[in-house]
């Protein structure tokens, strides 16, 4: 773990601020909680998408219709990329709003 605690915290503090803008700033129909640590997005058809804190880990947790994914924070690309596909937290995110929402947003820095 070469991430500091608060280096971490600030990491998925900047996360979740990135992921709530991105949803102000659009039409799509969403709820949007964050609480403990979780970021939560509700899609009115039901769905949900959370994002969740693992300090003990330095993981950030992703859970989708499509599944659970886990992300490390890689310090030479400075992204958050996923410990089973290497896929980026961003285009997860995409692809999980495209499929849960209805419209492909973009998460470009994440």
């Amino acid at each position: 773990m070469s991430l500091s605690e608060a280096r971490y915290h600030d990491l998925v503090d900047a996360v979740q601020e990135s992921v709530e803008d991105v949803f102000d700033d659009t039409s799509l129909d969403v709820d949007l909680e964050n609480s403990g640590g979780v970021l939560t997005v509700r899609f009115d058809n039901g769905s949900q998408l959370i994002l969740s804190r693992q300090p003990a880990l330095r993981q950030l947790w992703v859970a989708a219709r499509s599944g659970g994914f886990h992300f490390d924070y890689d310090e030479g690309s400075q992204l958050w990329l996923c410990d089973a596909s290497g896929e980026r937290l961003g285009e997860l995110l995409t692809r999980v709003t495209q499929e849960q929402g209805g419209e492909a947003l973009e998460f470009e820095d994440l």
